[in-house]
């Protein structure tokens, strides 16, 4: 019966294909036989799943890697043509129900679809496969940059624009609870869409959205970094339609969209956790495979965290390895980047984002965690291929070295190089708090500022570093000043001015704070009021806000808008002086534009202006970004006590 069933199927797919084989190998769309065979795919079995889910021509790198998953396509013969693309090799998995399919794609190859056609003894499958033309120039992709203020957004609890996509049958966490700090609230990309000019008046530049990918998870689903399929948006935020939306809607408003990406873990409940390729795939899989049944905190072999086994001379291969290879947490495999086959999966899945969405930019999440020479590799194939684009790495550290080792143009002892332009700059965060809520004395206080920004001696372009005065990992820096309102505004105006990238978390220019339980990430990524219908306080709008909460929402819209086009804050030399009496300055200048920056921690009114002569000022009129209060620079100036004294020349 088995072999009387193959005939059959032979007989029929040699009916179907006849005409395949005619060998036309002109520089045209498929012939006729192909396009019969494309309006007919309904009458062929499919695969369940093929990624990438479309491709480009024109790449500089001309090689591309199917994944094929289907029920025992193993030993699946593999046959395709079209004009200008190669199968050049078939990889069987580990798993009877993989493939990976090489293809080689000449620069000649005319956009199009073709017929990728799998024969396996008991069934035959096909599937059409686009390659698109690209319809944007390679270096037209511009990524963030020191010009650029960036919006961090956590959507789930941004605004809720759809409620209809709240919750999604079939998926694991079906329930809306905006009591739960750890529960969904259904915040989607519609939100985001729908406050635009909200975002655009207040002078923002570029949004960060935490991951939108699926996080088909059964609890906590709403951070994004448990992802379960890395090719599609999350129901309950959207499509990626509308993903599509938000980035063309945010770039006719000058508005870069950068997308968070996790390429050290997934979720436990990814699609591939079910039915891994290879024996290799994630990390410490063996141990997975038997512990699964009982999977927990007491059984999972987690990351020591020890990050500086990235650059330790002297580090152990097992810290290396307890590093590199520990999973995150429980509920996030760690994927082992040293599979070649998983590291193209991560690869062209960043381009096809990049690509498919024309993004203005990517930020990687727990940089220093997945195996450094694949994330070199990463970053360097998105490089070569957007040449104007931009990265922000996460390193978590507080060492100005450790962060510097990571950026591209470093001069490593070990020879590492990244190819990665930005990385975060957590150290000199930290220097600002503590400089703001420490008494003032030789060691402590404002020195931890100013000898903080001295330390950019170690980076190859400080300015591409980017500084944050919070995130969504950490209290709010309010919460961080101890409610101090003057010392809040002190940080926002430093960071603002400083030779940096620059981002926001949502929030933050309404003094929104996690004293309650501070550090709760919960808490942290509170609802913005006026997000969801009903809400009593509208912070879009300002209706509901307290005096103090207008008075810092309208701070921060003045100086990131004068930011926006201070030439001397994006380009400009910085010169800063020691502090001195509780007072720090600090002045960015290009040309005819200088930019003073007075933190005051004193109740002096008076600010003596002799020591910085240097700077060419004296009898120059200046004028207060926020207040556009006015004064000429003399002997002698009036500063904001116990405040922060944000000045221009450019009036």
């Amino acid at each position: 019966m088995k072999t009387i069933f193959k005939i059959f199927t032979l007989i029929l797919l040699s009916i179907s294909f006849s005409c395949q084989n005619q060998n036309n190998k002109e520089e045209a769309a498929p012939d006729e036989a192909d396009q019969q065979v494309i309006e007919n795919m309904d009458n062929y079995d499919k695969p369940n799943r093929v990624e990438p889910l479309h491709w480009w021509v024109g790449f500089k790198n001309d090689t591309l890697q199917l994944l094929v998953q289907e029920d025992n396509i193993k030993d699946a013969e593999v046959d395709m043509d079209y004009p200008g693309v190669e199968l050049l090799k078939v990889y069987k998995a580990d798993s009877p129900n993989y493939l990976f399919l090489d293809l080689k794609i000449d620069e000649s190859t005319q956009p199009g679809e073709f017929v990728v056609k799998l024969n396996t003894e008991n069934k035959a499958y096909a599937f059409k496969y686009e390659l698109k033309e690209r319809t944007q120039k390679a270096e037209d992709y511009i990524g963030f940059n020191s010009s650029d203020v960036i919006y961090l957004i956590t959507p789930d609890r941004f605004a809720n624009a759809n409620p209809e996509n709240d919750i999604i049958e079939g998926m694991l966490e079906d329930k809306i609870d905006r009591t739960d700090d750890y529960a969904r609230h259904g915040g989607d990309i519609e939100g985001i869409i729908n406050h635009l000019d909200y975002i655009e008046n207040m002078g923002f530049t570029a949004i960060w959205s935490c991951p939108v990918l699926e996080n088909n998870m059964p609890q906590a689903s709403y951070h994004g970094y448990a992802i379960t399929d890395y090719y599609q948006i999350d129901p309950r935020y959207g499509s990626n339609q509308d993903y599509k939306s938000l980035v063309a809607k945010a770039s006719e408003k000058g508005i870069k969209v950068v997308m968070d990406q996790v390429a050290n873990h997934c979720g436990l409940e990814h699609w591939w956790m079910k039915d891994l390729p290879f024996k290799d795939w994630v990390n410490y899989q063996a141990h997975y495979e038997a512990n699964k049944d009982n999977w927990d905190y007491n059984v999972v072999k987690t990351s020591n965290h020890r990050r500086t086994s990235n650059q330790d001379k002297y580090a152990s291969e097992a810290d290396k390895k307890g590093m590199t290879d520990g999973w995150f947490v429980s509920s996030m495999p760690d994927l082992n980047q040293r599979n070649p086959f998983m590291a193209k999966y991560l690869i062209q899945n960043s381009i096809w984002w990049i690509e498919e969405f024309k993004l203005g930019g990517i930020r990687q999440d727990t940089y220093p965690y997945p195996d450094k020479e694949f994330m070199s590799d990463w970053a360097g194939a998105i490089m070569k291929e957007y040449p104007n684009f931009n990265i922000v790495g996460e390193e978590w550290s507080y060492n100005p070295l450790l962060i510097a080792y990571w950026q591209d143009g470093m001069d490593n002892k070990d020879g590492y190089k990244s190819n990665l332009r930005s990385t975060m700059d957590f150290a000199m965060q930290q220097n600002i708090v503590d400089a703001l809520n420490e008494e003032e004395a030789w060691d402590k206080g404002l020195v931890k500022m100013y000898e903080g920004l001295a330390n950019d001696f170690i980076y190859p372009r400080p300015k591409d570093i980017l500084v944050f005065p919070d995130n969504h990992d950490m209290s709010r820096i309010h919460t961080q000043l101890k409610g101090d309102i003057p010392k809040t505004k002190m940080a926002l105006g430093y960071i603002l001015a400083m030779p940096r990238t620059v981002q926001l978390y949502y929030g933050t220019e309404i003094l929104m704070a996690d004293f309650e339980k501070p550090g709760d990430h919960g808490l942290i990524r509170s609802d913005f009021p006026g997000g969801w219908a009903g809400d009593a306080v509208n912070a879009f709008t300002g209706e509901g806000l307290t005096e103090d909460q207008k008075d810092i929402q309208d701070f921060v819209r003045s100086l990131v808008n004068y930011r926006k086009t201070s030439k001397a804050i994006h380009k400009g030399k910085t010169t800063h002086f020691a502090p001195k009496d509780g007072i720090y300055v600090l002045f960015r200048s290009l040309e005819d534009e200088t930019v003073v920056v007075i933190i005051n921690k004193t109740d002096k009114k008076i600010l003596e202006t002799r020591r910085f002569k240097e700077m060419g000022l004296e009898g120059k009129s200046l004028q207060q970004v926020d207040t556009k209060q006015q004064l000429t620079w003399s002997e002698t100036i009036e500063i904001q006590p116990n405040g922060l004294t944000f000045l221009t020349t450019k009036l």
